[in-house]
């Protein structure tokens, strides 16, 4: 034990080195591969971790985003970075978690406890015979009664100015105090420095140190898969049940509570379904053919997919509803089903509009990243609506949708991770001037990944320039000329970030945009 716990410890204090180095005003690129590879390593040789295929799967996930960070280097793998580490963290100390979103729950749950793991392991450091556990054993005896002190003390400052005004002068004088002794002893010390060396030892602390409760896996292992029939016993009453009684009288104890609930499901679903018949008939006779703008296309377009996605993953709520339980076991809820997967496919025919509607609006003023998420939620919804069938076809819980929908949301992560959705965007707009109403305000304002592509069409932007775009709230007198500009700051900015960066802030996107600029050759 005393080798587990002296080897964390060491690993939690290299690793606030090494975060200190890595990312001291520097930007995230090829620090993160570096730290999490760090990170991985001692996981992996730490004797308490579990080395099983899922957690070496969450583990190449991780580093996968880690590398796809130092490759395309965008806001998004940097959200996939984040999450597939979270994800790493509550996987590699809680090996039974099976859904991504508890996973996620232990990994804040670990890094929120990393005073107490510290304060567990450092009881169990021995070094040869000396160890800290009798410091902590007399140390508990300040701490709580501080704690206690603290916090009555915040509470009369509350109440009272007067006493407020005193605690005011003697947490300043023995500011004051520790200042003069630090600023004597530390004179040239970095305090900035120091800080941010103790925020990378609690975060490193808080990925190694194995958090001691496993109340949140426990409760986890409770959820199954499979919905099984309830039955409920007359005498076995919970409060909830008691409460209900007061208002309903009799009726929890009607047999008929299944079949008004089906009676009700019926209507729902029969009235549902002629509603969306209605509205897919007028999307597929007025939107699917022939389609021509007219008026306000982009605020009728806006509007209509907004409200069209919203009522997506409506429809999904209220199947869940319906079959949530015993209803999914009544002898006589074929016709139910067979409602509710009709409703799921006028749901799949209104996603394919929302999706004819997206494309007509980047047909007509390209692609941004806002209509590229519309695709992607589309995507999202076909996929919610499928596992929505097999709950209901193969009589799965709630819990089966979570943990389904989560690791295919994760994985839909990392893939989409591997495009240059910024360079994408550029090249597709550029490419379709002739169609396309581009806007220039836009495409300006996306990454420096970007930089080189609109230098080379600095002619079809400037012919672009006179469009009113979404974005421009006036035109300009000189639109080329403010527009060019822009662009030459934004050039000058980076060469200028670029030649202060270290090695540690390489990232392949950076590179090629200075490639281009001649900037690699200094």
């Amino acid at each position: 034990m005393k080798n587990k716990s002296n080897f964390l410890m060491l690993s939690a204090l290299l690793g606030g080195l090494l975060f200190n180095f890595l990312f001291w005003e520097e930007r995230l690129a090829l620090n993160l591969l570096i730290y999490s590879v760090y990170l991985l390593m001692i996981t992996f040789v730490n004797p308490e971790v579990i080395k099983s295929s899922k957690l070496k799967i969450y583990g190449l996930a991780h580093l996968s985003a880690a590398v796809l960070v130092v490759i395309n280097n965008s806001d998004l793998t940097l959200a996939s970075y984040y999450i597939s580490m979270l994800l790493f963290i509550g996987i590699a100390h809680n090996q039974q978690i099976r859904t991504v979103f508890v996973a996620i729950l232990a990994a804040f749950l670990q890094l929120a406890t990393v005073p107490f793991n510290a304060i567990k392991n450092l009881t169990e450091v021995r070094i040869g015979n000396f160890n800290l556990k009798p410091f902590f054993k007399l140390l508990k005896y300040v701490l709580i009664p501080f704690v206690i002190v603290t916090v009555f003390t915040c509470l009369y400052s509350a109440a009272s100015t007067v006493f407020a005004h005193y605690v005011e002068l003697v947490l300043n004088s023995i500011a004051n105090s520790l200042g003069d002794v630090i600023n004597f002893f530390f004179k040239d010390l970095n305090f900035g420095r120091v800080a941010f060396f103790c925020f990378g030892l609690l975060v490193t602390s808080g990925i190694l140190l194995t958090f001691f409760d496993k109340s949140l896996q426990n409760a986890e292992l409770k959820c199954k898969e499979q919905l099984l029939r309830v039955r409920r016993k007359i005498n076995q009453r919970t409060a909830w049940f008691e409460f209900l009684q007061i208002f309903t009288g009799g009726l929890l104890y009607r047999k008929l509570a299944l079949k008004t609930e089906y009676i009700i499901g019926l209507i729902s679903f029969g009235s549902l379904n002629l509603l969306l018949l209605f509205l897919n008939a007028i999307d597929i006779t007025t939107l699917w053919f022939g389609y021509k703008p007219s008026g306000n296309f982009s605020s009728e377009l806006h509007q209509g997919t907004n409200s069209l996605i919203f009522s997506i993953v409506m429809a999904m709520f209220v199947i869940t509803y319906f079959f949530r339980g015993n209803l999914n076991f009544f002898s006589k809820s074929k016709t139910l089903r067979f409602l509710a997967f009709a409703w799921m496919i006028q749901n799949c025919i209104l996603i394919i509009s929302v999706l004819i509607r997206d494309g007509y609006y980047i047909e007509f003023h390209g692609l941004t990243h806002k209509r590229i998420g519309v695709l992607v939620f589309a995507i999202l919804c076909i996929i919610g609506l499928a596992t929505v069938y097999i709950k209901v076809a193969k009589q799965k819980t709630l819990f089966y949708l979570f943990k389904t929908n989560g690791n295919i949301w994760f994985i839909l992560l990392l893939v989409f991770s591997t495009i240059n959705w910024d360079v994408l965007i550029v090249k597709y707009n550029l490419n379709h001037t002739d169609s396309v109403s581009i806007d220039p305000d836009y495409l300006i304002s996306l990454s420096e990944k970007t930089l080189p592509l609109l230098d080379k069409n600095r002619a079809k932007i400037n012919q672009s320039a006179t469009n009113e775009s979404e974005t421009r709230t006036r035109i300009y007198a000189n639109p080329q000329d403010i527009l060019m500009n822009k662009l030459d700051q934004r050039i000058d900015f980076f060469k200028e970030r670029y030649e202060k960066a270290s090695w540690v802030s390489w990232n392949l996107q950076d590179w090629n945009t200075a490639e281009y600029f001649g900037l690699n050759g200094k």
